[in-house]
């Protein structure tokens, strides 16, 4: 029925994918893989949501990169109907909140995973993967690597600290912590809303 009210199976998956990961960018041919679409399709389609201002568009190192136009009027409506609760930004590809607690509930207690660096192009922050939490080290080198086998192989740099450890260098405004906080991020879990604070 969706795709009948929003024109294409192709259109839904792509406004599944960006609002479920409002703070990532893709190339095309990582959203071929992504949503399992034909490419000419895609291509069809991201150049619908270009020109109606849903998503936009940005050159670098010579790929074209797409993500989620974040300052689009209908915004938070989109955001509610293909990304979960409204001004969420913890989901991932077309799982759901729950489904991502459950996956991060086998790396051991975890209170915040914080997406960076490569997955939302920013040099500027230290690490692309942060996890706060009580967890398993082996469980999150296994996670680790599945997502670097998802991303063509290319080695993720990843911290892991306890909670004291992350509020006790939050509040002394620790060099680390400062460069997460103001780079661009994506949130995948946050236990205690500790990037709000």
């Amino acid at each position: 029925m969706i795709e009948q009210l929003f024109g294409s199976k192709t259109r839904v998956k792509l406004l599944k994918l960006f609002y479920g990961n409002p703070s990532r960018a893709y190339y095309v041919r990582e959203i071929t893989r992504k949503i399992d679409e034909q490419i000419n399709s895609v291509r069809r389609e991201l150049s619908n949501l270009l020109s109606v201002g849903i998503i936009t568009s940005d050159n670098t190192n010579n790929k074209l990169y797409y993500e989620v136009n974040q300052k689009y009027e209908y915004y938070d409506s989109l955001l509610t109907i293909f990304g979960g609760k409204k001004g969420s930004s913890a989901k991932a590809d077309n799982e759901s909140n729950v489904g991502l607690e459950e996956d991060f509930k086998a790396l051991g207690h975890v209170d915040l995973v914080v997406f960076s660096g490569q997955f939302t192009r920013d040099d500027s922050a230290p690490v692309d993967v942060l996890i706060v939490g009580n967890v398993n080290k082996n469980a999150v080198e296994k996670y680790i690597s599945g997502l670097e086998a998802e991303g063509g192989g290319k080695d993720i740099s990843y911290t892991v600290m306890k909670l004291d450890d992350f509020n006790y260098r939050s509040q002394i405004r620790d060099r680390f912590i400062t460069r997460i906080t103001n780079a661009k991020t994506q949130v995948l879990f946050d236990r205690h809303s500790l990037l709000n604070r």
